[in-house]
């Protein structure tokens, strides 16, 4: 494998186009998109081509940015910006205000308080109005929503302890202590669902 080609994820190229539909009815109006966790940077060029009025914000983790610039490089996007090393937990996020926030396949991997973290930061930046948008895998009333969630948890937790799928609930609590309201539960393909929470 080339040392220098673009990090790539299938599971970003299946789920982009259904994502999109969600984005499309949330993300109407221009501003400024914070996106959390942003992985290979597939899902930013994606939605940042797709919706123009929008000035797209990737972030995470210092050791993805590499790959994300260089996907950002290759599209050439004049409304997707430079990525942000930012981490969840931390009470100093690189944007202090967007007017939203977008996060994918990202509080199973985190531990608890990084999931905490992730709710405080958005309860801080978010303007007024603005909504989160959290895709993902989520349990309801503490069960699986297929077998497949159960294996892929399984798998999580024998690789990190600290992760897993976390419950519709315990995440909708989050929301609120941090003046965030359920807006609606999109569920998307694969057993999978975008939760929309908008900042009071």
């Amino acid at each position: 494998m080339n040392a220098h080609a673009k990090p790539y994820s299938e599971a970003c190229e299946q789920n982009k186009g259904p994502i999109l539909t969600v984005l499309r009815e949330v993300f109407t109006a221009p501003g400024l998109i914070l996106e959390i966790g942003a992985g290979t940077g597939q899902h930013a060029v994606h939605f940042a081509r797709a919706l123009p009025y929008l000035d797209w914000q990737p972030t995470d983790q210092s050791d993805y940015l590499p790959g994300i610039r260089q996907w950002i490089a290759e599209a050439g996007l004049v409304n997707l910006r430079q990525p942000l090393e930012l981490d969840a937990s931390s009470a100093l996020w690189p944007i202090m205000q967007a007017a939203g926030v977008f996060s994918a396949n990202t509080t199973h991997i985190m531990g608890w308080p990084a999931v905490e973290g992730l709710f405080q930061g958005v309860g801080r930046c978010l303007a007024s109005g603005g909504a989160f948008c959290l895709y993902g895998p989520f349990n309801y009333g503490g069960r699986y929503t297929s077998a497949s969630n159960a294996e892929f948890d399984a798998w999580l937790k024998l690789r990190d302890p600290a992760s897993g799928i976390r419950d519709f609930a315990d995440l909708n609590r989050l929301a609120r202590d941090n003046g965030l309201q359920l807006r609606q539960d999109y569920p998307m393909p694969v057993n999978n669902h975008t939760l929309v929470w908008v900042r009071d």
